[in-house]
């Protein structure tokens, strides 16, 4: 989920680069949204994964 935050960032800085910003906002809106989308995913997983197994 992180790798494609950071694909969709570098096209929005590129994008941005090259005076489209349109497609710069875009896919920094999607670069954000799955960044955000990572992090909840990376909590729930490390929640998840401390319980002790059982018995």
């Amino acid at each position: 989920m992180f790798h494609w935050a950071a694909v969709f960032l570098i096209i929005a800085i590129v994008a941005a680069v090259l005076g489209l910003g349109g497609l710069a906002g875009t896919a920094s809106s999607i670069a954000w949204t799955l960044f955000v989308i990572g992090l909840i995913l990376a909590v729930i997983f490390a929640l998840l994964g401390r319980r002790s197994p059982p018995l």
